[in-house]
């Protein structure tokens, strides 16, 4: 596994004001990238049925997006949700719902995000393992489109 994963700054506080300006409900989306780096992001409805404590990614969005990949498009290496009035950590219900499968979880608060890897038996919730994000400086050309 890779020991860390990076994403530019720019990417980072774009999905940082999509969480805040949503404080009552949970915001998700994909993440693209390479193992090692996160390029893109893509915001997705959440269809949960009770958004402001669960997230659910609209199961159109995500067979449109690994239909993209399929055709070249950018890997899907993971996904984002918030946790408006929580902590940036999975909670119970993410880890009941997560497969063990080695995605990305970058799990987003008001002033924090914290980047974490679902596994069979990880130290959190036996579902996941923390993984170190590095922030990249912002460069000159805008990140690429999903």
């Amino acid at each position: 596994m890779v020991a860390r994963v990076s994403i530019s700054s720019v990417l980072l506080d774009a999905l940082r004001a999509a969480s805040a300006a949503s404080p009552a409900a949970e915001v998700c989306g994909l993440l693209y990238g390479r193992p090692d780096t996160i390029v893109a992001a893509e915001a997705c409805p959440n269809v949960a049925p009770t958004p402001d404590r669960a997230f659910e990614l609209d199961p159109a969005a995500l067979i449109a997006a690994h239909r993209r990949a399929r055709e070249g498009g950018l890997a899907i290496i993971g996904h984002y949700h918030s946790h408006p009035s929580g902590r940036a950590e999975p909670s119970a219900t993410d880890a009941d719902a997560a497969v063990p499968d080695g995605a990305l979880w970058l799990i987003l608060t008001a002033g924090e995000a914290r980047l974490w890897r679902a596994t069979p038996d990880g130290s959190w919730h036996g579902r996941f393992d923390p993984v170190p994000l590095a922030i990249d400086a912002p460069c000159d050309a805008p990140p690429p489109s999903p």
